[in-house]
């Protein structure tokens, strides 16, 4: 898979956030909670930045459908939070975790990160590159995350594929409780225009109840 040739480090500052119309039009739903999971890296890889198809400045990229997931962080009145820590992990394409029992080693993709980083700009914002999650063996597609603001975790979460069957079935996501707050944590993975390599790009935004003077 060749990607652009768009030098890594522009990259990082040049990710585009995907934006909702009307999004503040509704009442917001508190992001639900879920389990971190036993594959939280238990070593960090030496780059832990926000492009996880890269690593450092190699030139061979990850293998996998590369997806553009980007959002906001904001408290229940729909305020930003900025100097949040936005972190994320999943596995490869081969539905391997970084983590040392997280999956076959041998067919681990030491090309993929694995986790990423990064900290919000002063509207909230986030971004990544990644993969489009891949289902492994019990779970339906999705990616870990966590938020964490002022030194401590305020949040630990997943966010899933729409349209993926295995949503139906899957333990973790049925755990919670009402329609709306479920479908809060599913997004769309949509095909980036004129994209030459099938890229995606999916909005997730978290909503926090926290505010930085609570």
């Amino acid at each position: 898979m060749k990607l652009p040739n768009l030098p890594r480090r522009s990259f990082l500052s040049t990710v585009p956030f995907f934006v909702t119309p009307g999004l503040m039009a509704e009442a917001l739903t508190l992001t639900p909670k879920q389990t971190e999971g036993p594959f939280y890296p238990d070593k960090m890889p030496l780059d832990t930045d926000n492009d996880l198809i890269i690593i450092n400045d190699s030139l061979t990229p990850a293998v996998g459908t590369v997806a553009y997931l980007s959002g906001q962080v904001m408290d229940i009145k729909g305020n930003p939070i900025r100097n949040a820590l936005v972190e994320i992990w999943q596995v490869d394409n081969n539905g391997v975790y970084l983590h040392s029992k997280g999956g076959s080693r041998e067919k681990l993709d030491s090309n993929f990160q694995g986790y990423g980083k990064f900290v919000t700009d002063s509207k909230g914002n986030y971004s990544f590159r990644t993969l489009k999650p891949s289902p492994y063996s019990g779970r339906t597609p999705h990616i870990h995350m966590a938020v964490s603001a002022k030194g401590k975790r305020k949040l630990t979460t997943q966010c899933y594929v729409k349209g993926e069957p295995r949503n139906q079935k899957d333990f973790i996501l049925k755990r919670v409780k009402g329609s709306k707050e479920r479908n809060s944590l599913i997004v769309s993975f949509n095909p980036l225009p004129n994209s030459k390599i099938g890229e995606v790009a999916a909005r997730f935004d978290i909503v926090l109840g926290w505010t930085p003077e609570s």
